[in-house]
């Protein structure tokens, strides 16, 4: 560790980035805001902000996540998950100046319409795999995210993928109570291909502590077959052996 009082060093700051997801019309989605301000005005970003001079980088997040996702302006907390995914250092990636960020992915299930902060001209929320994956002659041309953000929305994907084979991060997806099948559309919305039914089946009711049973049923389906279970969360937090996802 060099010496001396740190004066030659230019400044620098450190924010946070928020990964949002939750599942909109059987999709993964990630919420996304068009910037208002330079730079990249006009460009699609993930939310986030600079961590302020009274709080550390989880306060930072937690701050940003409820005023993006609209929470800040009601009674209601963010009842969703949220953890730490990396720290993004390039010297070039903010134009400002030198910037490290702390990304964060936060996920949780019927996350209302966003509404647009004082320095974004729009929020709404984008298909993942749309913006990650565009097709080829789709309708509507993905979007080029601000700064490393597409990297970010990567790395964040990768994670909750990965940590759906070996974790019970899934049930953070459904509001309680749910089904059964409910749970299997996290895992196909996720993937982006459904799990083998009799293992996933065998994983989740095999699993203890994974989901626990009420002694109510869902709606009847529309074949006339009987209701499904519903079903909490349990406390367990880890898979073994993992739910391994189809490389196909």
């Amino acid at each position: 560790m060099s010496g001396g009082n740190g004066s030659t060093h230019p400044p620098f700051a450190v924010a946070v980035d928020l990964a949002i997801f939750t599942i909109r019309d059987g999709a993964l989605s990630v919420l996304l805001v068009e910037r208002g301000e330079e730079p990249f005005a006009g460009h699609w970003a993930l939310p986030g902000g600079f961590v302020e001079p009274d709080e550390d980088a989880e306060q930072a997040a937690w701050r940003e996540l409820h005023e993006e996702t609209g929470l800040s302006r009601t009674s209601a907390r963010f009842s969703g998950y949220l953890e730490q995914l990396r720290t993004y250092s390039a010297p070039d990636r903010d134009p400002r100046m030198r910037v490290v960020s702390i990304a964060h992915v936060a996920l949780a299930p019927d996350l209302p319409d966003p509404t647009a902060g004082t320095d974004a001209t729009d929020a709404r929320w984008w298909v993942v795999d749309d913006l990650l994956e565009p097709a080829e002659g789709g309708a509507a041309e993905a979007p080029e995210l601000a700064f490393d953000h597409r990297q970010i929305l990567l790395d964040a994907r990768e994670r909750v993928r990965a940590k759906l084979e070996y974790t019970t991060l899934a049930t953070e997806f459904v509001a309680e109570p749910f089904t059964l099948p409910e749970l299997r559309r996290v895992y196909t919305a996720v993937w982006g291909t459904p799990p083998d039914l009799g293992n996933f089946r065998r994983k989740v009711l095999g699993t203890e502590g994974f989901v626990l049973p009420t002694e109510s049923r869902g709606t009847a389906s529309e074949g006339g077959g009987r209701p499904a279970l519903l079903y909490r969360r349990g406390p367990a937090r880890q898979i073994f052996p993992p739910m391994v996802r189809s490389q196909t």
